[in-house]
């Protein structure tokens, strides 16, 4: 009869001296990162726990706030799945009455995107236009596009380096192609040399016709990469591009954030309608359509709602929020995580604001027991450098997304990197993972590592922290 109670004690035992044996390989890799040179001024934390028991496994820092870059887009991603669903879906609205064509949308960050069969130009326009050439219109005296979302496009803290270029495109009820457009230089034949101008995207053309832009972009070394930066304020005419694109190749593409979407999307719609036979004479942006306009008090007029039972001409559906998130998470889109944050606000109170999304995401976490403080956030993407989140926080999030109907979505839309399934981030002098890893002796973890303020390449941090994760595997 003892041989069972010596086998379960020698198994408590192993299964004890096992994972104090990686707490321990742990404590080492991470003291050995901490005294490297380039953490000399930073401050990193590093928190994980064993996936199945909860148990904590390594901890330093836990509970400081710091900035998580990108990373903080799997929060973004967790609370979306719970608010909205994994089959959500955005909606458009076009809507045609005494040949007016209006555009009215919910702030569908994929409209117009190439990464989808249903959402580019082709598809959202041949539908609109299949439906105008069944009702004999091949005139359109006007196309409005309504604008009723915050006024307040920038979130809080985002830097002037940031917002001119794809990455910090800013997002509205009307979004267009991720709201981007690209630039061609025409690099010099040596290093200084002026970088020319070469090709602008078509609609996008009339954002270089005035002299109040600057081009002085210039030639760098040969696979120096994109280093050229677009700066503009949003409202203004003004851009100017500094910085470099690489000597040795004919021609050099960048990518820029559309300062006006809603314009770009009534632009594009002229054009393919003119190539298919139907003319559109004037297009004007309604951003005085009031939220009330769109949700009146009981037993007002609303005369958005007669024009959308009388005239409603064809709805564009956005795919699902399974795959926008994939895409989110994959290719760390920006734009789609401050589209979830208004749309957050826009679900619960009508009205598309970041400000109201950011509270939402906070209360949600603080009634799943998250201390709110430990979510500090500004937006939904990571890209603000005022977001302070702990490691604690992210491990959390990712503990309570494994228990969910919707973690495999939310799975497989995370990245690979080094070997693991994990969410990276990076802004200036900040570098973050996230993500879960399984251990060659099948056990499972859950981890949030961040560094802040550390100095010289990146490149170099990435791999030392790598080292560090390698002992979970």
């Amino acid at each position: 009869m003892k041989k069972p109670f010596f086998a379960v004690i020698y198994l408590l035992f192993f299964v004890c001296s096992f994972a104090q044996s990686i707490s321990q390989k742990m404590e080492k890799a991470y003291r050995q990162f901490e005294v490297d040179s380039q953490l000399r001024h930073a401050i990193s934390s590093l928190y994980i726990i064993n996936a199945k028991t909860g148990e904590v496994v390594f901890d330093r820092n836990s509970q400081v706030g710091l900035a998580p870059a990108s990373t903080q887009k799997i929060v973004t991603a967790a609370t979306a799945f719970e608010l909205l669903g994994k089959n959500f879906r955005y909606k458009t609205e076009f809507i045609e009455q005494h040949r007016r064509l209006d555009i009215m949308g919910t702030g569908d960050p994929t409209l117009g995107s190439w990464r989808f069969s249903n959402t580019g130009e082709t598809a959202v326009f041949d539908s609109v236009i299949s439906k105008l050439r069944a009702k004999d219109i091949l005139t359109i005296g006007d196309l409005r596009l309504y604008k009723t979302f915050d006024s307040k496009e920038i979130p809080s803290g985002w830097i002037y380096e940031d917002i001119g270029n794809y990455y910090g495109a800013l997002t509205t009820d009307l979004n267009w192609h991720e709201n981007q457009y690209n630039i061609t230089f025409t690099p010099g034949k040596k290093v200084g040399d002026p970088a020319v101008i070469s090709g602008v995207d078509s609609i996008y053309r009339y954002l270089f016709r005035t002299n109040m832009n600057v081009n002085e972009c210039k030639t760098g070394p040969i696979g120096s990469g994109d280093n050229a930066y677009i700066y503009f304020i949003p409202n203004d005419r003004a851009i100017l591009i500094q910085g470099t694109v690489p000597m040795g190749v004919d021609k050099f593409t960048i990518s820029g954030a559309d300062p006006n979407p809603v314009f770009s999307l009534g632009n594009a719609m002229v054009r393919y309608a003119a190539l298919k036979g139907i003319s559109i004479l004037d297009v004007s942006v309604d951003d005085n359509f009031s939220k009330d306009d769109l949700f009146p008090k009981k037993n007002e007029y609303d005369p958005y709602s007669v024009i959308s039972k009388a005239g409603l001409l064809y709805t564009h559906y956005s795919p699902s929020l399974d795959s926008i998130v994939y895409w989110f998470l994959q290719k760390s889109i920006n734009l789609y995580g401050e589209a979830l944050i208004k749309t957050f606000a826009y679900e619960k109170k009508g009205f598309g604001s970041t400000d109201s999304g950011v509270a939402i995401v906070k209360d949600f976490w603080k009634q799943k027991g998250l201390d709110d403080e430990e979510l500090n956030i500004m937006d939904g993407s990571g890209l603000s450098p005022q977001n302070r989140v702990t490691t604690h926080a992210q491990v959390e999030i990712l503990k309570y997304a494994k228990t969910r109907e919707w973690f495999p979505y939310f799975y497989q839309a995370l990245p690979t990197y080094n070997g693991m399934k994990m969410k990276s981030g990076s802004i200036r002098d900040v570098k973050g993972f996230c993500g879960y890893q399984r251990s060659t002796d099948g056990n499972e973890y859950i981890f949030s590592f961040l560094v802040n303020n550390y100095n010289g390449r990146s490149s170099m941090v990435v791999n030392k922290m790598y080292k560090v994760l390698d002992v979970l595997k």
